[in-house]
């Protein structure tokens, strides 16, 4: 997979075919998770738009990487590639843990102001201002770790039993945890791009009232869509989501 620019990037990667003069979107991964979660949705959004995803260190080809352990080394990481993607409506789109690292990159890019942000939207997570007493999860034995994953009801159930996979998936998984639970919202310029915020019904890590505190962040248009399912209710509503990014992009 390339970069925009025909060069190879360990942290961008192209979802499909290029697509010349389309908008794009990059999307951000939840805890554990690698850009290829994202193909079923580039899939929706073809040719529509060019899809990127951001695969973090330390899973799949970039196992052998050492891992990030906190949202603003992943933001600045990610800032620093698209900084030059000018020219083209840009939209964000993160889910969980990559909601907060979404949110975070906007801020960036939006106080460089060169970069077009057509919008940001961030699926089953809760507002960067809202905080949990919960959030213990990175600290947990494997065991704890292990209970959580299930919980959330994202894998399948045969990957959690096998033995070698879990060791190399649950030092990642505990990482990224550490990331988005340590993490602690800085106040300073609201976004100006419109915000959509997506969830679940029933997912119990982002409540309704928690997900529309958004709305907040931001001085543009905010929309709200609650979608039944849990904390992974994308999988089942993948054409519903394409069609919310695909949204903020129509007028191009």
């Amino acid at each position: 997979m390339t970069a925009p620019d025909g060069g190879r990037d360990t942290w961008i990667r192209r979802l499909g075919q290029e697509v010349p003069a389309a908008p794009r979107l990059v999307a951000f991964p939840h805890a554990g998770g690698s850009a290829n979660t994202f193909l079923p949705l580039a899939r929706t959004l073809w040719p529509g738009m060019e899809v990127f995803g951001v695969q973090y260190p330390g899973r799949q080809d970039r196992r052998a990487e050492e891992l990030i352990d906190n949202v603003p080394e992943y933001a600045r990481q990610v800032f620093r590639r698209l900084v030059s993607w000018t020219g083209r409506p840009l939209v964000l789109f993160g889910h969980s843990m990559g909601a907060v690292i979404a949110f975070e990159v906007a801020r960036r890019l939006e106080q460089l102001g060169d970069v077009q942000l057509a919008g940001l939207v961030v699926s089953g997570r809760r507002a960067p201002s809202v905080t949990r007493d919960d959030d213990d999860v990175h600290l947990r034995d494997d065991r704890g770790l292990i209970a959580e994953i299930q919980s959330l009801d994202g894998t399948d159930a045969a990957f959690l039993r096998d033995d070698e996979l879990l060791r190399m998936i649950l030092p990642v998984v505990r990482s990224d945890y550490k990331a988005i639970e340590t993490y602690r919202f800085q106040p300073g310029p609201k976004l100006r791009c419109p915000v959509t915020a997506l969830v679940g019904d029933t997912d119990p890590k982002a409540g309704v009232d928690e997900t529309t505190a958004w709305g907040d962040h931001t001085t543009g248009p905010f929309h709200f869509r609650c979608f039944p399912g849990g904390h992974f209710y994308v999988n089942a509503c993948v054409q519903d989501v394409g069609k919310e990014i695909a949204s903020l992009v129509s007028p191009w």
